[in-house]
């Protein structure tokens, strides 16, 4: 097998637990959304291995005074900003860029081998973060 071929079968593994410590910690909060955890090897991100899990509601519906939310685009997003940054999504490392919101809510870091990211989208930036710092909490003990 392949070192590539390894690290994700262990990826894999070690996402699904880090979205299950995301689910709880959004449970215990009480705060429903979307988690997402990446994996990019190497020194910079060029590729990722990625997962995602519904936390209670995808997205919050459109109302009067509401456009509505995608729970799974703004988690993907923040991801997607920390991957080109290497920052803490909606860290101000940079104006958002089209495509990117610029929320805070997501945490990267460097792991053993390569970059960890861990986003939640769905209620406040306080409570994103502290949802994040669940999984990538569980990453970091492994990749």
């Amino acid at each position: 097998m392949s070192n590539e071929a390894s690290i994700a079968l262990v990826f894999n593994e070690v996402a699904d637990k880090a979205l299950l410590a995301m689910k709880k910690g959004a449970e215990e909060l009480n705060i429903k959304g979307v988690a997402v955890v990446a994996y990019c090897e190497g020194d910079s991100v060029t590729s990722w291995s990625s997962k995602m899990r519904v936390v209670g509601a995808m997205k919050r519906a459109p109302s009067d005074t509401h456009p509505g939310s995608n729970f799974i685009a703004i988690a993907y997003s923040k991801a997607a900003e920390m991957a080109d940054t290497l920052k803490a999504s909606g860290s101000g490392a940079r104006p958002a860029m089209k495509g990117e919101f610029g929320y805070q809510g997501g945490l990267v870091m460097r792991g053993k081998a390569g970059y960890l990211i861990a986003a939640f989208s769905g209620a406040k930036s306080e409570e994103d973060v502290k949802v994040s710092q669940a999984g990538l909490d569980v990453m970091a003990a492994v990749l």
